[in-house]
């Protein structure tokens, strides 16, 4: 069986407007150029797999339960779109919460690489010929570490920048219209 190439997308600041520890289904906005995006990368065979970091359990902000109220509604709002996700994994886990057992240091939380390892073993996914899109560096250290090419959304919320060869991008991008174009280049050079 051929294995499949997937799109790992970052949910908070890059699918979606960045609100901190949201789990208002209400708030949720897409970025711009966000949808027609993925409806293109969906069209070229790509799975689409949405990978966050949701420390606001471990941290006792909400229960973990919101968030699967969180994701069965973002999958309808792209549905509504024409857009099927394949797949939303969360991490929980924080070293620093207080809430146990989420208060762990545990490998599924970016810059680890374990939610993309997770999807590409439930999915037959082939990391190589896939990619993470995300708007800080450690969601680029966690495509690059998976062994994915990485995309960093340059929209002004990476703060740090604490670059080392696991934190390089294979590309930079301004919008997540650009995303799609990159793609679709790629894919007609084959």
């Amino acid at each position: 069986m051929a294995m499949r190439r997937a799109i790992f997308i970052d949910k908070d600041g890059t699918l979606i407007q960045d609100i901190p520890y949201n789990v208002d289904p209400g708030l949720i906005r897409f970025n711009k150029g966000a949808v027609e995006a993925l409806q293109k990368m969906k069209a070229l065979g790509f799975l689409l797999i949405v990978v966050s970091n949701q420390s606001g359990v471990a941290r006792g902000y909400f229960d973990e339960s919101a968030l699967l109220a969180l994701k069965d509604h973002l999958m309808i709002m792209l549905k509504e779109h024409g857009v099927g996700l394949d797949a939303i994994y969360f991490c929980p886990h924080h070293p620093d919460g207080k809430i146990v057992p989420y208060n762990t240091d545990c490998s599924c939380r970016k810059p680890k690489p374990g939610m993309l390892l997770r999807a590409a073993e439930t999915f037959g996914i082939d990391l190589a010929q896939s990619w993470m899109i995300g708007d800080i560096l450690n969601d680029v250290e966690a495509g690059n570490r998976a062994g994915c090419k990485t995309m960093l959304l340059n929209n002004g919320n990476e703060t740090e920048w604490e670059v080392s060869q696991n934190r390089r991008p294979t590309v930079t991008i301004s919008t997540f219209a650009e995303a799609a174009e990159i793609i679709i280049h790629q894919r007609q050079m084959v």
